[in-house]
């Protein structure tokens, strides 16, 4: 089997807040290094009330702090959102604190509305070719490459750069730079076996990596009974019907028989959105993981669960680590 890792998007439960949902993400991380994940990665998202790792360095600096072996990294950073420089020195300043631990996963959506990323970055000029351009700024402030305007902290750090997408274009970017790929497979599956076909034929080696590596998302909600894991489950599907209908808002709590009531357009959203997913019982979990597996050839799953109870994810991400087998950690 693949090794596993989480993404976390420190979720804000119904009846708690941001503070909250930050300890509750320290907490599952220093669980998941005892349960043998790889990495502990965390997305940033604004304007999101149901999501607090909007200042993702801050959230990942306060969950290193509280670990000490397992790798912590973003998943991603938002890179219109921001200066290359101003990612480059606070990932420097986090691979400094943490040496030999942080990823750095960059994607090309804003993670939010026109307006947040306006006021995020001041202008929404940009054209196919600027995500390429700033990344590879970034990747010159690591190496020291850009001339008078050094990142410090930051260069001379070995920082892996991974690329996510959820498209072709995040695919082709990977495969000619020579990194990681990350695909976004636990929202946005459509164009996934695309994607890695398109990576792995034009993979170009690099200094990074010598040969291409696949991470994919994969939502995964475990309990001791189907039946359990499939109320569990509920939560997050409200989370998504309630985000496509543009009311946006707190993870709710489960709700016993909410697929039935769904028409079937929203239904059938679900199915499509949530289609790379496990959510049953160990066994359940086990025969799901295993044939996603064997059908992309993933190198690694990065997986979510976004459950109302912390308690109940906590135990969802431990069934899940006793259904597959334990595997070298890695850090691509």
């Amino acid at each position: 089997m693949v090794p596993l890792s989480i993404l976390d998007l420190a979720p804000v439960p119904e009846g708690e807040d941001a503070a909250q949902a930050l300890r509750n993400s320290a907490d599952l991380a220093q669980a998941a290094e005892r349960f043998g994940y790889n990495r502990f990665w965390m997305a940033e998202h604004h304007g999101m009330p149901g999501i607090a790792s909007a200042a993702t360095a801050v959230a990942l600096a306060f969950v290193g702090a509280h670990t000490s072996s397992i790798r912590i990294g973003a998943g991603g950073i938002m890179l219109p959102n921001h200066a290359p420089l101003t990612i480059a020195e606070q990932f420097g300043t986090l691979a400094s604190l943490y040496p030999g631990r942080v990823d750095l996963g960059l994607g090309r959506a804003p993670g939010t509305d026109g307006a947040t990323a306006y006021a995020l970055r001041r202008s929404l000029q940009s054209d196919e070719n600027q995500f390429p351009r700033d990344v590879v700024e970034l990747m010159g402030y690591f190496a020291g490459e850009n001339g008078r305007v050094r990142a410090i902290p930051g260069e001379g750090l070995h920082i892996p750069i991974w690329i996510l997408g959820s498209s072709l274009f995040g695919a082709q970017l990977a495969a000619t730079l020579g990194l990681p790929y990350a695909f976004a497979s636990h929202f946005a599956p459509a164009q996934l076996d695309d994607a890695i076909r398109i990576y792995r034929e034009r993979f170009q080696p690099s200094e990074q990596l010598a040969r291409p590596y696949v991470m994919l998302g994969f939502n995964c909600i475990a309990a001791d009974t189907d039946e359990e894991a499939e109320l569990l489950a509920t939560s997050i599907q409200q989370a998504f019907v309630n985000l496509r209908s543009g009311q946006p808002g707190k993870l709710p709590p489960t709700r016993p028989g909410y697929l039935d009531s769904l028409p079937l357009h929203a239904r059938a959203t679900l199915d499509h959105v949530l289609a790379c997913s496990a959510i049953g019982s160990v066994a359940t979990v086990r025969s799901r993981v295993e044939n996603f597996v064997e059908r992309t050839g993933a190198d690694e799953l990065m997986v979510t669960a976004q459950i109302h109870d912390h308690s109940a994810r906590v135990r969802s991400y431990q069934l899940l680590r006793e259904s597959v087998p334990a595997r070298e950690l890695v850090s691509a």
